[in-house]
């Protein structure tokens, strides 16, 4: 597939397009948390395709609330079903059967560790049509989440970018014991850290402790678990969201990431919850890659 970079400047909302010598580019609003998405088009007779959010760790599907009104409004069929993060193995299987009740054809979007869960998930579904990447893992086979973190400096979740999973993790580790009895643990991000590594300090503090009183955790197995099988990248069309303010995923790793997997990019000044602090961007790209398979 050849690869359509588009460069966006903007801070937190899409108003717009223009063209401008060959260059695709987003017009931007004033910074604004509260500014609305991009208006979406109608003018397609197609059936529409059924989006599939689905979130990442220390989140839940509440995240992509202000991304599933636009998109409802447009009249999208819009589906945000919960990750377990347990396992990707066990998330993968699950979104996979799920997808498998849905009719028509569907965008899969992932966020974050959302990202791993949907490479893995889509392979083999012929009603899959694009992949969306929002701020997002895109392993190949034999890469974890973990790993391409540390592959990368910049990341403010470990001291030492270059420390194994999960020993450089900065989240708090709960044990518990699984129904077998073999032990688990989970990490939970720390409330005074919460702010800097998802929102990059772009929502208020208030907000901000609201979202960490309700994260779900992460099971550290999860984050170290390799892909298994061919990525669903390599077959499916993707799109991709380059968060250049990202506190968690080193925007190096994503522009990795993006570039081999040949993904119709987009840059923004966006933390890594995107879809929480600039929703207008996100559904602006979750349209150009239902746009982009018709």
């Amino acid at each position: 597939m050849r690869k359509r970079r588009v460069v966006q400047s903007a801070v937190l909302a899409v108003t717009g397009i223009a063209l401008v010598a060959g260059v695709t580019t987003l017009a931007s609003a004033a910074p604004s948390a509260q500014t609305a998405p991009v208006a979406l088009s109608n003018q397609t007779t197609a059936p529409k395709p059924t989006i599939v959010l689905v979130n990442g760790a220390w989140s839940d599907s509440a995240s992509w609330s202000r991304v599933v009104k636009p998109l409802q409004a447009a009249g999208y069929p819009v589906v945000a079903p919960p990750t377990a993060l347990r396992s990707l193995s066990g998330d993968s299987a699950y979104l996979a059967a799920y997808l498998k009740t849905i009719q028509g054809p569907i965008v899969l979007v992932g966020q974050s560790y959302g990202g791993s869960v949907i490479t893995s998930a889509a392979t083999g579904n012929p009603n899959v049509k694009a992949l969306v990447y929002v701020s997002a893992f895109a392993p190949d086979t034999g890469e974890s989440a973990g790993a391409l973190t540390a592959r990368f400096p910049g990341s403010h979740i470990s001291n030492d970018p270059n420390a194994p999973v999960p020993t450089a993790l900065s989240p708090v580790p709960v044990p518990f014991p699984k129904p077998d009895g073999t032990p688990e643990v989970v990490l939970y991000a720390k409330a005074a850290q919460y702010r800097d590594l998802f929102l990059s300090d772009r929502l208020s503090v208030a907000a901000a402790a609201e979202l960490a009183a309700t994260q779900n955790p992460v099971a550290s197995a999860a984050l170290g678990e390799n892909t298994a099988g061919e990525p669903a990248w390599k077959k499916i069309p993707s799109w991709y969201l380059v968060s250049d303010a990202d506190h968690l995923i080193p925007p190096a790793a994503e522009r990795f990431m993006a570039t081999r997997a040949h993904s119709h990019i987009v840059e923004a000044d966006t933390p890594h919850a995107a879809q929480v602090t600039n929703p207008g961007i996100v559904v602006n790209l979750i349209e150009r890659a239902v746009a982009g398979t018709r």
